[in-house]
């Protein structure tokens, strides 16, 4: 039996949570997303929580439940907080900033990275250093934020390019006379 998939999710106030079939649509104030359950999932509104529960005993529906709830959890957390990903960036002459509707790279390649900032995602650079991603969908923060850390990478040696704010890079040591 799934340990997540026990536990209800709480509706909080000032978001509204629709159950139709297996669509599920939920809209606050940052904004209105939905997620279309596989069919050996259930969901049902119950005292202001949304219930997640599977049709069966089948593998499927046993390996789906928990994703589900978690999946759920983050569509109702995105529309009433949002989602954050930090972006570091180190290296000489490395910087960022926005300009427009684009996210502009100076990575050291001759030329500069220009990203187009999808809707539904805002980007902040408060020092040139620093990249902030943020919107309300989970999925396509963390995505672009991947795509942003993918231009250039940390490398092992000095540890120069792209990381996430909480991500440890493991060092090498250098060549040795």
């Amino acid at each position: 039996m799934s340990r997540i998939g026990k536990h209800p999710v709480p509706v909080p106030a000032g978001v509204t949570v629709q159950v139709t079939g297996q669509t599920l649509t939920a809209k606050g104030k940052l904004g209105q997303l939905s997620l279309t359950l596989i069919e050996d999932i259930a969901a049902e509104l119950q005292d202001g929580k949304v219930v997640v529960k599977p049709r069966n005993e089948g593998k499927l529906a046993r390996e789906n439940w928990a994703t589900a709830r978690t999946n759920v959890f983050n569509l109702v957390t995105g529309v009433d907080k949002g989602f954050t990903k930090n972006l570091e960036i180190n290296g000489v002459g490395y910087k960022a900033m926005v300009q427009g509707n684009d996210l502009v790279l100076n990575l050291g390649f001759s030329h500069d990275v220009k990203y187009p900032i999808p809707s539904g995602i805002t980007i902040k650079c408060d020092k040139p250093t620093s990249i902030s991603v943020s919107g309300f969908d989970k999925q396509k923060v963390g995505q672009v934020a991947a795509e942003i850390r993918a231009y250039r990478g940390p490398e092992p040696y000095k540890g120069k390019g792209v990381k996430y704010e909480n991500e440890v890079i493991v060092r090498k040591e250098g060549k040795k006379k």
